[in-house]
């Protein structure tokens, strides 16, 4: 049999040489995990399974980014670090991938329109994408800076990944679906900030793309109104996937190992 292999993902490898290409992929065994979502329950196979980690980042996340100097108490935006902390070590334990998606835009901002630059910065005079932050001088959101790194309590792990995004959805212009093809993904788990906008966004791209997804309501926070909470949380379950607990997944994941 060839033993060359072909292949970033162990899920994803063809076996070579100079007289065989073998693209039979390694057998996977099925690992279940069953969670409460609302009056029902949801199955889904955690070997297949990913976690997004969006948008946890110093200019959302910290006091003196992006957020903190246009006036926004970024509080709720922290609600997810402790849960956070807890979740993902258990998750890598059980080689579950943990995916850091954040906002990482171009220093030349070639891959932003003028309306999504307007978004964020109306009158064209305030500090938008890209532009320096008063305290720190970082660029706003910009690849590279601190204004874009994932917040010091949530240090990443040499093995997650992170994928840049520069839409409220993090598969627009993105490699991130050719990740997760390559890691064999079905299930993904949602976690991160805005769970109205960013987070909401991405999932909606995911049910799209035929992506099983699991909002952590425990993990997903928002400095919007509460309102934009609730809504989100009764569309996701009633169009794009399910409402489930971290809490409960790690319990059940713990209780496994």
């Amino acid at each position: 049999m060839p033993e060359n292999v072909l292949g970033s993902s162990r899920h994803n490898q063809w076996r070579v040489s100079a007289h065989v290409v073998d693209t039979r992929r390694p057998a996977q065994v099925s690992r279940s995990v069953q969670l409460t979502s609302r009056e029902r329950s949801v199955i889904f196979d955690l070997q297949r399974t990913a976690i997004l980690v969006i948008d946890m980042q110093n200019d959302f996340c910290h006091a003196e980014g992006w957020l903190g100097h246009i006036g926004v108490d970024v509080t709720p935006a922290r609600a997810p670090i402790a849960p956070l902390q807890a979740l993902l070590p258990t998750l890598r334990a059980a080689q579950v991938p943990v995916i850091w998606l954040n906002w990482g835009n171009r220093a030349d901002k070639l891959n932003l329109s003028p309306a999504l630059l307007h978004v964020y910065n109306p009158n064209g005079d305030g500090v938008g994408l890209g532009d320096p932050l008063p305290v720190s001088g970082a660029p706003v959101l910009q690849a590279g800076s601190w204004a874009a790194e994932v917040v010091d309590e949530l240090t990443p792990d040499a093995n997650d990944i992170r994928v840049n995004k520069y839409r409220m959805s993090g598969f627009q212009d993105s490699e991130l679906d050719s990740i997760l093809r390559n890691l064999n993904v079905t299930t993904l788990l949602f976690a991160g900030v805005n769970v109205d906008q960013c987070v909401l966004c991405t999932l909606q791209d995911a049910n799209f793309r035929g992506y099983d997804c699991l909002l952590l309501e425990d993990c997903s926070a928002t400095t919007s109104p509460a309102y934009c909470r609730d809504a989100t949380l009764y569309n996701v379950q009633q169009c794009f996937g399910f409402v489930v607990n971290a809490a409960e997944l790690q319990q059940q994941l713990e209780n496994a190992s």
